[in-house]
């Protein structure tokens, strides 16, 4: 393991190259959650337009689209940035979710618009896994868990801010506005992935580019020797057999049916909680307005999650927030007062959302960092098969007019994440191969 993940104080890296890394990255998942949440925002008001033809049943295939194009995504994303560094692979994904966006915006039918969710969906998947092994290699050792929580508000913030620009565009100006105003902000997402993210220091090291890696540490005043890696770390890095060990094998399988459940989860109610709350009897604005709200209690949620992930551990907390999502989603398929379903709908996105984010904090403190991005892009990749499954299986709901069964159905997912972490054993202590690293308190 590399020095820094030994926690030494001489090693930790340097506050300003922590925050910049972190910061660049928070914005760019902020990005991400825009152009994924987008979708499910804009949905009432596309099939309001009679003239471009989306029917309930084809939206689930599109949205399902997208998230199989980020399943290929993610998957081609673990083993590639293993070889060819983070850097340009988070370069490529924000090109091609933003541009596919602006194809979204001026689709002339159907056929378009689908081809542009699925290269969007490529695009969404490359970044992500990518971006959190990014901030987790240069966070402190024992702030692992609240650095990758705090970048996911950053998804959560943009589906928020997805929801409150089609609530108050979507009628005036068109559902199509709203993906032109997510394109817009490439023109600052290029300049500052080129001038402000620096290469990962590991990956430069492993690979044998030692020179690169000293000015990258100079020009930040980090000592390389904290961001060593593993002496076999350039033979041994992208290697899925390494998933597979025999003290791996069961942890990777349980986390990857874990992950299934809860991304069907998050692509599920974030592609039809406003056509499904719409058909509850609430109107086209507020409809979508819970998924401003269930996005907002995704950003607290987030903030809780990873301090008591940090103190308790990942594994402990993600598994009593499976169970809280279970229930609050169950209550959903209840007729409430519209004050309590807000709350309600809030507090499910306290859940939901930083559930699924604490699966990459165990995954990410479970393993070597050098699979730790193998690790992370395939048990998001293998998740994004509940992605694909979740939006389809809402179309099929809401075309037949069954729209609280998919209430029910996405509380068994939630029961289900919750039984799979809680079977991941403990690590052995003092086994290199099963912990990773001593990273913070274990799950």
């Amino acid at each position: 393991m590399s020095s820094l993940e030994s926690g030494g104080v001489s090693a930790a890296p340097s506050r300003r190259l922590w925050l910049q890394v972190t910061a660049v990255c928070w914005f760019l998942v902020l990005l991400d959650g825009l152009d994924l949440f987008v979708y499910g925002a804009t949905l009432p008001g596309v099939f309001k337009d009679k003239a471009f033809g989306l029917s309930p049943a084809v939206a689930g295939d599109i949205g399902s689209f997208n998230t199989f194009g980020m399943l290929l995504g993610a998957l081609a994303a673990g083993v590639i940035t293993d070889r060819i560094g983070r850097r340009k692979i988070i370069l490529g994904g924000v090109l091609v979710f933003t541009l596919s966006a602006a194809v979204c915006g001026m689709a002339p039918d159907v056929s378009t618009f689908g081809a542009a969710r699925f290269t969007a969906g490529i695009g969404l998947g490359v970044l992500l896994p990518t971006a959190i092994s990014m901030v987790m290699e240069y966070a402190p050792a024992a702030r692992k868990n609240i650095a990758v929580t705090f970048l996911m508000t950053a998804h959560q913030a943009g589906g928020a801010i997805a929801g409150a620009v089609a609530m108050n565009i979507v009628e005036s100006l068109g559902w199509r506005s709203v993906y032109w105003f997510g394109a817009a902000p490439v023109v600052i997402a290029v300049p500052a992935i080129m001038f402000l993210l620096p290469e990962s220091l590991t990956y430069l090291m492993a690979s044998g580019r030692t020179e690169r890696a000293q000015q990258v540490a100079d020009r930040f005043g980090v000592s390389l020797a904290a961001y060593t890696p593993e002496r076999d770390a350039q033979q041994r890095r992208g290697k899925v057999s390494e998933l597979f060990t025999p003290a791996l094998r069961s942890v990777t399988l349980l986390f990857w049916i874990a992950s299934f459940g809860g991304l069907l989860l998050v692509y599920g109610v974030n592609t039809w909680l406003p056509t499904m709350m719409r058909a509850h009897g609430y109107n086209l604005g507020s409809a979508i307005s819970f998924l401003l709200v269930i996005n907002l209690g995704g950003i607290v949620g987030m903030l809780v999650a990873g301090r008591l992930a940090d103190r308790f551990g990942p594994r402990r907390v993600t598994v009593i927030w499976f169970a809280a999502t279970m229930i609050g989603i169950g209550l959903l398929a209840v007729h409430m007062p519209l004050w309590l379903t807000y709350v309600d709908v809030f507090l499910t996105g306290g859940f939901l959302f930083s559930a699924q984010t604490l699966i990459y904090a165990s995954v990410g403190t479970y393993y070597l960092p050098s699979i730790r991005a193998t690790s992370l892009g395939w048990v998001s990749g293998i998740g994004r098969f509940g992605a694909v499954f979740g939006p389809w299986l809402g179309g099929v709901l809401v075309a037949h007019e069954l729209s609280n069964w998919g209430f029910t159905v996405f509380a068994v997912a939630a029961l289900i994440s919750a039984v799979m972490v809680a079977l991941v054993r403990a690590r052995p202590v003092g086994d290199p191969v099963a912990s990773g690293a001593p990273v913070g308190a274990t799950g």
